[in-house]
C-alpha cells in the first residue's frame, strides 16, 4: 500500500509539472490516428473494390489483363505492408525516399515529419482494410448482385447502392479495431522524430528519470483513449443497426391485399393461413 501511495504521489508531481506536454502528445496521437484511419479506410475501399471486379473468359483480353494486373499489384501491396513492421516502413519511407532520389524527395521540418507519419500509418492501415473490405464484399449474398444486374444496374451502381452499404456495416468492427490499433501503434513514429504521447514520455523521463510513474500515466492515457474510442464505435454500430422493431409499410396495392382473404375455419394442418386470422373462426 505504501508503494501505491508513493506511486500516486510521483504521478501527481509529474502531471503537475508536465501535464501540458502530455496533453500535446495525446492531441498529436489522436490527430494522427483519426486522419490515418480515415485515409487508410479510403485506400482499403479502393483496393477492395478493385480486387473484386468480376471478369470472365468471354471478356476482351485487354480487360482481363488489366484486372489481373490490378489484382497482382493490390496483392503485392497488401502482403508487403502487412508483412513488415510499421517501424521499418517509417524508416524506409522517411529515410529511404531521400536516399533513392538523392534528396529530391525529402521530409523537411516538423511538417515533413507529420506528412511522413500520416503516409506511413495510412498506407499500413490501407493494407489491412483492403482485405477487410474484400471479405465484407464477398460476404454479401451473391443473389443481391444478380438481382441488381437483373434490373439493369451496372457494376458501379451495384457496388455503391447495394453491396458497399451492407459491407460497410459488416466491416465496422474491423474499422474500429484498426483505429484502436493506430492509437497505440503511433508510438513507433518516434523513430522518425514524431512527437506523440509515447515520445513525450521518453522526453520527460530523460529529464527526471521517473520512468515507472511516467509509464503509469501513459498506460492510463492510452487506456482512456481506447476505451472512449470503443464506446463511440459501439454507439455508431448501434446507430447503423437501426430499430429492433419494424412495421410493414402497406403502401403498395399488392401489399395491401395481404391478409384480406379469410380462410375457411376447417381444413388440414397443411392449409396456408394468414397470420391475421390465426386462431380465429369464420362467422
Amino acid at each position: 500500500m505504501e508503494k501505491l501511495i508513493q506511486l500516486g504521489y510521483d504521478m501527481s508531481r509529474l502531471w503537475e509539472h508536465y501535464w501540458s506536454r502530455y496533453l500535446v502528445g495525446v492531441r498529436n496521437t489522436l490527430i494522427l490516428a483519426i486522419v490515418a484511419t480515415l485515409a487508410g479506410c479510403l485506400i482499403g475501399f479502393v483496393c477492395g473494390v478493385l480486387n473484386t471486379i468480376p471478369y470472365t473468359k468471354q471478356d476482351p483480353l485487354p480487360k482481363r489483363f488489366v484486372l489481373k494486373l490490378v489484382r497482382v499489384l493490390v496483392r503485392a501491396y497488401v502482403e508487403i505492408f502487412r508483412g513488415t513492421p510499421m517501424m521499418l516502413q517509417a524508416v524506409f519511407i522517411y529515410y529511404g525516399l531521400p536516399y533513392f532520389t538523392d534528396g529530391a524527395v525529402a521530409f523537411k521540418g516538423n511538417s515533413g515529419i507529420w506528412i511522413a507519419s500520416l503516409l506511413v500509418v495510412s498506407i499500413n492501415t490501407g493494407a489491412y482494410m483492403a482485405e477487410s473490405v474484400r471479405g465484407g464484399i464477398i460476404s454479401i449474398d451473391p443473389g443481391q448482385t444478380e438481382g441488381a444486374k437483373a434490373i439493369g444496374m451496372n457494376h458501379v451502381q451495384t457496388m455503391t447502392s447495394v453491396i458497399l452499404p451492407q459491407a460497410l456495416r459488416n466491416i465496422m468492427p474491423q474499422i474500429g479495431n484498426n483505429f484502436i490499433i493506430n492509437i497505440k501503434d503511433t508510438s513507433v513514429m518516434f523513430i522518425i522524430g514524431f512527437i506523440e504521447f509515447f515520445a513525450q514520455h521518453r522526453n520527460i523521463v530523460g529529464v527526471n528519470n521517473m520512468f515507472f510513474p511516467s509509464a503509469s500515466i501513459e498506460m492510463i492515457g492510452y487506456l482512456t483513449m481506447t476505451l472512449t474510442a470503443s464506446a463511440l464505435l459501439r454507439w455508431a454500430e448501434n446507430r447503423m443497426d437501426g430499430s429492433d422493431s419494424y412495421e410493414l409499410v402497406q403502401a403498395d396495392p399488392l401489399v395491401m391485399t395481404a391478409g384480406t382473404y379469410s380462410h375457411p375455419g376447417k381444413g388440414t394442418p397443411f392449409d396456408e393461413r394468414s397470420r391475421e386470422y390465426d386462431g380465429k373462426e369464420d362467422r
